[in-house]
């Protein structure tokens, strides 16, 4: 009997120590970042420009933010996909026009290549969801606006599907935060998983095929920059970046739609990618669509990477 006591303990001392030893190792995986994608990162660094100073009126004029490495951002435990919560939901909002449409669509795709994971494009919702009082016509520009927590807090979130990493709701019609604010182009909660965009400040996608390369871009940016925040991104402000916050359609149109190494770092942890295939789907996406500028960098970055 004894002898069975003393190796019951020390089986419950072996199995306590291999528990101790795998929270070390994940520990470790958070506070320190994989040797493999700091090479990466290295690589990639001198095709990245750093942020400039702000102009009057740009974002960081306006908001004092830190910025966060990828270092701080394992150490930060973000939301991150995981084995049953790996598809992105695009759920539209409203009506739109069969180009508006083409644009959600192709924004769908770009996203699976951005974030690695699954989209989901969900049946429409219309525009009668939301009620008077979370609408406005603005008082000077005279604009009819949605009330973007609205749209978070009573739409998406009572619907948030058991599988999603994301659900964003896409619509045509302008957006503006609560009291103090203009009008923002999107808006997501880094916790709840949610997020609203809106196209009715990139142009008219219908007018000429540049306007539609134009609408598309800019729809990408904030389509990506929005689901970046529900990866627990916080505006990056050390380089030119996606993930650069912004206050006005000129700011926006300054920023790339690629991420810096930083933040690129952090959406290829959370979902698993190789970074390299990762930059051939999207620079596949981006000749497609005659985006000319954004081909040539992620053709870059395939061929730094690539490289022996």
């Amino acid at each position: 009997m004894r002898s069975k006591y003393l190796s019951a303990c020390f089986l419950s001392l072996a199995v306590a120590a291999g528990a101790m030893a795998v929270l070390a190792w994940d520990e470790q995986r958070r506070l320190y970042p994989p040797p493999e994608m700091v090479r990466v990162m290295d690589k990639l660094r001198p095709l990245q420009r750093p942020l400039p100073d702000p102009q009057p009126g740009d974002w960081l004029s306006r908001h004092d933010e830190p910025g966060q490495t990828f270092r701080d951002y394992l150490r930060s435990r973000p939301t991150m996909p995981t084995d049953k919560r790996r598809v992105i939901y695009v759920q539209p909002l409203g009506d739109f026009t069969p180009t508006q449409r083409k644009i959600v669509d192709l924004s769908a795709d770009f996203m699976g290549r951005y974030f690695g994971l699954p989209v989901k494009i969900a049946d429409n919702l219309p525009l009668s969801l939301i009620p008077a009082s979370a609408r406005r016509v603005h008082p000077e520009w005279g604009v009819r606006q949605v009330l973007t927590t609205y749209v978070l807090d009573e739409v998406l979130s009572p619907k948030l599907p058991d599988d999603a990493m994301a659900y964003i709701a896409f619509t045509a019609s302008d957006l503006w935060p609560g009291e103090g604010w203009n009008f923002v182009f999107g808006q997501a909660s880094l916790q709840k998983r949610v997020g609203v965009w809106s196209i009715a400040r990139n142009g008219d996608p219908g007018e000429s095929e540049e306007a539609f390369r134009l609408c598309l871009l800019r729809t990408l940016k904030t389509a990506t920059h929005e689901t970046g925040h529900m990866f627990s991104l916080p505006h990056c402000t050390a380089y030119l970046c996606n993930m650069n916050g912004s206050n006005s359609q000129g700011e926006s149109d300054r920023h790339p739609l690629w991420l810096c190494p930083e933040c690129m770092a952090k959406v290829v942890w959370a979902s698993k990618l190789d970074p390299l295939e990762r930059y051939k789907k999207l620079k596949e996406f981006c000749e497609e669509q005659g985006l000319k500028e954004e081909a040539g960098f992620y053709g870059k970055a395939f061929e730094t990477l690539g490289a022996k």
